[in-house]
């Protein structure tokens, strides 16, 4: 396959953007009374205005043909097929089989309705704990995928959940989350539920076992055990592993990839923290996206115009980072789920001929939500000397807030991408000093639900699923693997048996220095006063 860089839409977009230099958005409108309409995409209940970004109609038809050179039509198809588009270790990437309502593999539908009836069962305390009692609290043990995706899906519908179990997420093997939990509460009224598609995740299993070990203080009966833990695995020894039945595993397949699998049995913890009923409508609402991208023509597409803004930014204006600005206190979490799907995804050098790329890729991503990151870093993007792109994502209606809050919110989030786009330096006839001066043309995208339900929701975070997949294609470069995190993950455990072993094995000198720091820590105190 062609490398972008000889594709001619690369070419002309390099030209283009030599026409754009020095062009404020704001002059984009003023010759354009209808720019808001037209740079603006609707889809599965979500509305997307790019129209503050420094592109025109020439710019996003580019872009749609550099799409077109990369053969981006037929990978959305092979996508939808389950193709192996996991090259580098022979696997489909096929997350969205898994949404596929009445479509989906029958793996898929038999799972689904094992979680139903599982936490259907729980939640109406037909499942009880080894002393009779209901399980009032729920542990998820994970990291990463298995982590990151339920616990953004169980705080962003915190306004849905009623009749449910406490749900709590331990990520962290550093020891002191899980403690920190267990504190919260009992082994009699307890489930864990360990996350991890290898059952080989160093961080999960270390806090499986000292959960076990919690529990094992409070009861000792093995039968006991079955009733307070399940996993959720694609190995089928995982259950064993933990000394419980076959059936208290929930299957994952080599086929659902870790930042992918929120929509699969990893996401038990949402259906027993607000029931089955939402999970599906989670997953309704990513089918409809999953539709849109699948249909919709290029240059209306959600998924493909967000992606290729993000190309613009990152190959042809030189920005390389994006601030996810969420103006809801429910969508908290969703700067560090998009950290993982984008920069774990993308974060790449080698394309699909094993040759390391001469074009940038992968973008940085971080953010916080508003009205909060107002008061902490939007000072650095309005008067900064980096030009940061914005993602500004409002609920226009959500649980338990009032009128007021919702006006206040909106005035917030419009406030701050209008000002971000024309600046403010005062009337013409007094100009204010120039520390006081916004300089403005930052560019920013404004995302709009209805209201945070579990549809819209659902179909928001198959938006940035697929948009991490098309800039993969053109990239060129495969989303899917992490052999980056693999090979951190092989070494870490070398370092454990070295540690366990008191020795210091063959590393560089910094590492060798470190290890003996770290071995003779007792004595480190007195050596620092040498």
């Amino acid at each position: 396959m062609p490398r972008p860089t000889e594709s001619p839409a690369w070419h002309a977009l390099q030209k283009h953007r030599q026409q754009l230099v020095g062009t404020r958005v704001e002059a984009l409108f003023a010759a354009d009374s209808k720019r808001a309409q037209t740079f603006s995409s609707q889809a599965a209940g979500l509305i997307l205005d790019y129209s503050k970004q420094p592109v025109t109609a020439e710019t996003i038809s580019l872009l749609c043909a550099l799409a077109e050179d990369a053969g981006l039509k037929a990978r959305i198809d092979a996508l939808f097929l389950g193709a192996k588009l996991n090259f580098t270790e022979d696997r489909a990437a096929w997350h969205t089989a898994l949404r596929a309502g009445q479509a989906a593999p029958e793996v898929v539908k038999q799972e689904l309705a094992r979680m139903e009836v599982f936490s259907d069962a729980l939640r109406s305390g037909q499942w009880l704990g080894y002393t009779g009692e209901v399980i009032t609290d729920v542990v998820n043990l994970g990291v990463g995928g298995s982590d990151l995706g339920p616990r953004l899906v169980c705080h962003a519908l915190r306004g849905e959940t009623q009749g449910g179990p406490r749900v709590h997420f331990v990520a962290n093997a550093d020891g002191v989350e899980l403690a920190l939990t267990l504190k919260e509460v009992s082994p009699a009224t307890t489930l864990f539920i360990v996350a991890s598609k290898s059952f080989g995740t160093a961080e999960t299993c270390a806090n499986a076992r000292d959960a076990l070990s919690w529990f094992h203080a409070a009861s000792d009966d093995i039968a006991d055990r079955a009733r307070h833990f399940v996993t959720v695995s694609a190995n089928a020894t995982a259950p064993e592993q933990l000394a419980l039945p076959p059936e208290n595993n929930f299957a994952l397949w080599d086929w659902v990839g870790g930042r992918f699998s929120l929509w699969s049995s990893v996401g038990l913890s949402i259906a027993l923290a607000a029931g089955m009923s939402t999970f599906r409508a989670l997953l309704s609402g990513a089918q409809a996206m999953d539709a849109h991208f699948h249909a919709a023509p290029l240059r209306e597409n959600m998924p493909v115009l967000l992606a290729l803004i993000g190309i613009w930014q990152r190959n042809f204006l030189g920005i390389g980072q994006q601030v996810v600005l969420p103006y809801s206190h429910y969508l908290e979490h969703l700067p560090a789920y998009l950290q993982q799907l984008e920069m774990e995804s993308n974060g790449k050098r080698a394309d699909s001929q094993d040759q390391v790329v001469d074009y940038t890729t992968g973008t940085s991503i971080w953010g916080q939500a508003g009205t909060n990151g107002q008061h902490a870093f939007l000072q650095w993007l309005h008067q900064g000397m980096a030009r940061i792109p914005a993602d500004f994502i409002l609920p226009l209606s959500v649980p338990l807030q009032n009128t007021e809050q919702q006006r206040f919110m909106a005035a917030s989030c419009f406030a701050q991408s209008a000002v971000l786009m024309s600046g403010f330096d005062g009337a013409a006839e007094t100009r204010l000093p120039t520390h006081r001066q916004l300089p403005g043309n930052r560019p920013s995208n404004t995302l709009l639900m209805q209201r945070l339900e579990p549809k819209n929701f659902g179909a928001l975070i198959a938006l940035y699923e697929h948009k991490v997949f098309v800039q993969s294609v053109i990239w060129d470069i495969n989303a899917f693997d992490q052999w980056a995190v693999e090979h951190g993950k092989t070494m870490a455990s070398g370092l454990i048996d070295e540690f366990s072993r008191g020795v210091v094995g063959k590393h560089d000198p910094s590492t060798r220095r470190l290890t003996e720091l770290f071995l003779n820590r007792a004595n480190m105190s007195g050596q620092s006063k040498k």
